[in-house]
């Protein structure tokens, strides 16, 4: 395997580095270095940025407004911009509900939505969860009737992430009777969330913030052309959505970043003798975690070719979220460890926006406790890593 970059792979990467030089703002950068709250304005900020710069469809095809790029320079790109601080993009609209649409919608559909989509024009959340179906998602309750030219909805959905700032909500509804088959009786459907027959509930997470909601559906009105493909489909093109998010999920740049910085923040001395970094135990789980992350990024390449022609993602996206989520939590782990006592301070405000610049202990350390109870929910968000090991264990070892 040739690990060197050609000449033109070199161009790129140096066009990326000049873009995000130039193109991406300082304090949008800052904050996504120290792992500070992004608004929704600052979110938008960025992705319209990369949407002028004709680089928001990373993974879309070419005929939609997509790159192009070989999985070489969705590599390059991923990389140079969690060096340089680019946050990742809010992936409802980008990365999960655009390729349903692109691959299972019509063309007044596809018309429709994808423009909005790529200029980040719309925010998109996603309906999938509910109080009695998370990773069991094939059971979900919540009903689309339709009458006439409508649907008529009612359920609820959970752990809706960022629903409190989004114009629409993809879901998965139950169309047909309850005595078919659960996988045969699932839709999918693309909702307003304008509509006053939905409201959302605020969750807070362990780490003080609004990020997740509960959104209810009380005899919403739907129009029926908002339904993609087929009744009784949704199960199927839930499976590829999937599929895209899992593959976002494994965050392999982010994790390359933030290991550099871990080292980093391992050479101090917080008590004036001793770096953590020369502790053998410490090093020896850094390294682990390093070799890990080499072969976890080598399995992503492989699945970033597959999607440049034009494929969904196939069962190593569930390898991707296992071992890309326990990597992020082991580097948590990791960070909380070599920030010591202070990662102990729980001081909600220093974290919000008003944060005033003065943080207790190294950069990046007072935080890290913060960050390590919100990304608990990685193993589980996407579909719980116990279920992806059932379909490893189906899809690819045909047990």
């Amino acid at each position: 395997m040739n690990l060197n970059f050609t000449v033109q792979e070199k161009d790129f990467q140096q066009e990326v580095q000049q873009f995000l030089q130039e193109k991406l703002p300082k304090d949008i950068a800052e904050k996504t270095k120290n792992a500070l709250h992004l608004s929704k304005d600052e979110c938008n900020q960025w992705q319209k940025i990369l949407y002028k710069q004709g680089w928001a469809g990373v993974n879309w095809p070419v005929e939609h407004g997509g790159t192009g790029w070989t999985p070489t320079q969705k590599y390059i790109f991923a990389n140079e911009c969690a060096k340089a601080g680019g946050p990742d993009v809010i992936p409802f609209g980008l990365k999960m509900v655009a390729p349903v649409i692109y691959t299972f919608g019509n063309e007044e559909q596809k018309q429709r939505f994808l423009p909005d989509v790529l200029a980040s024009n719309v925010w998109w959340c996603q309906g999938y969860s509910e109080p009695g179906a998370g990773s069991d998602l094939a059971s979900v309750r919540t009903t689309a009737v339709k009458e006439g030219d409508e649907y008529v909805v009612n359920g609820t959905k959970t752990w809706t992430t960022l629903g409190q700032h989004a114009d629409w909500i993809f879901c998965l509804v139950r169309t047909g009777e309850p005595s078919v088959k659960n996988q045969e009786a699932i839709s999918f459907l693309l909702i307003n969330m304008n509509d006053p027959k939905i409201t959302v509930s605020p969750i807070i997470t362990i780490d003080g913030r609004h990020e997740v909601n509960e959104v209810h559906f009380d005899n919403a009105r739907v129009p029926a052309i908002n339904l993609i493909g087929e009744e009784g489909q949704g199960w199927t093109y839930a499976k590829v959505l999937l599929t895209h998010e899992r593959t976002g999920i494994a965050r392999v740049a982010i994790s390359k970043d933030r290991l550099v910085q871990l080292k980093a923040l391992a050479q101090t001395s917080p008590d004036g003798d001793n770096k953590l970094i020369e502790d053998a135990i410490f090093a020896q789980k850094v390294a682990q975690v390093e070799i890990d992350l080499l072969a976890l990024e080598y399995t992503e390449l492989r699945t970033l070719s597959a999607i440049s022609t034009g494929q969904a993602p196939g069962p190593e996206s569930s390898i991707l979220k296992i071992v890309g989520t326990q990597i992020i939590q082991a580097i948590d782990e990791l960070y909380v460890e070599a920030a010591g006592y202070y990662a102990m301070p729980f001081v909600p405000h220093q974290f919000h926006d008003d944060f005033d610049g003065q943080s207790i202990g190294p950069d990046m350390a007072t935080n890290s406790a913060l960050r390590y109870f919100n990304n608990r929910k990685a193993s589980i968000y996407g579909g719980s890593n116990e279920i992806q090991t059932n379909i490893i264990s189906k899809a690819v070892l045909g047990l």
